[in-house]
């Protein structure tokens, strides 16, 4: 199924089918007007709007999940889907977070398949490994731009330099994708007003910096920790976490990708994880195969926003 398109093509034929019932009756037989444009099959016209093809990413085995979608009620992104649309030269995104980034394959996957859909040409075609640099090498060609940078055991509070925003904005970035909350949700006691003012000084500072930057929050995946005898349970701060960070993203209109609400959340998103085998060992971090199938779900959810705001500009209306 094509993300997006079934309810572009209702609206499109629903148009069509009000403006025939108020047209005068038709004749039995209509002759041939070889004035008009051609009908063109479904296929061509997702080519000619730009629509993305992508396949559902949820793996089969998770439970009680959402509906994998970027939540923008203001539509904050549009700035960044119309520079992905127009693709006239570079279009970066820079992906900053914790270990979870850091590891490259998550943020890696996105690119990729980015570079597949909109052009590989803007960078240098380089093996990206744990140690090589998350930073792409630009060419000046149009085309898809992704640098990674993630920092183990990062939170809000800790990411924030004035080097690093320096770093960040000197990459002149139209998207940025904000990842954190893990090692927030490991604290020995999480204080949510903390939580919030970190968040506000880091985001802050990217707003000022990077004033024509849309910015993207992604909530964490979900994770275990240890207690005592009981050995590994499930960290039931995560949840606090993920309020404070969708609280935020509401009251400072602000888009949020919802990742632990979507593969399951509080009852099911760790059960989700290890069903699909995709923890490491200490069921914080994730083997490359749980990473690739977040890159996968973030991936799927960015074509479905940018296949509803491309409609948005044939159709007039929103999903």
């Amino acid at each position: 199924m094509r993300c997006s398109s079934r309810w572009i093509f209702g609206i499109l034929f629903w148009g069509m089918a009000v403006m025939l019932q108020a047209q005068d009756a038709l004749p039995e037989k209509v002759l041939p007007d070889r004035n008009s444009d051609p009908v063109f099959s479904e296929q061509a016209m997702v080519r000619m709007m730009g629509l993305i093809d992508c396949e559902p990413s949820m793996p089969v085995v998770f439970r009680e999940t959402r509906k994998n979608e970027i939540e923008d009620p203001e539509h904050t992104l549009d700035p960044f889907w119309n520079k992905l649309m127009r693709m006239e030269g570079p279009v970066r995104i820079v992906h900053i977070g914790d270990s979870h980034v850091r590891g490259h394959v998550l943020p890696y996957v996105v690119r990729k398949k980015l570079e597949e859909e909109f052009g590989s040409e803007a960078v240098v075609d380089e093996e990206v490994t744990y140690q090589s640099s998350g930073l792409a090498e630009e060419t000046g060609e149009r085309g898809i731009v992704y640098h990674m940078l993630g920092v183990n055991g990062a939170t809000y509070g800790t990411f924030y330099t004035p080097e690093r925003i320096h770093e960040i904005a000197a990459l002149h970035p139209d998207l940025i994708i904000v990842s954190f909350g893990t090692n927030e949700a490991h604290a020995p006691r999480y204080v949510a007003a903390q939580h919030q003012q970190h968040m506000r000084t880091l985001l802050d500072a990217l707003k000022e910096s990077c004033p024509e930057s849309a910015i993207l929050l992604t909530t964490p995946p979900g994770a275990y920790k240890r207690q005592g005898r009981r050995g590994r349970v499930i960290n039931t701060q995560t949840p606090q976490v993920v309020a404070t960070e969708q609280n935020y993203a509401r009251d400072h209109r602000m888009a949020i990708w919802d990742m632990y609400d979507i593969v399951g959340g509080k009852q099911r998103a760790c059960l989700n994880w290890v069903a699909g085998n995709y923890y490491q060992k200490d069921r914080i971090h994730f083997t490359r195969q749980g990473y690739t199938v977040q890159g996968l779900l973030l991936h799927e959810a960015l074509i479905k926003a940018y296949n509803n705001y491309v409609a948005t500009q044939f159709t007039g209306s929103r999903n």
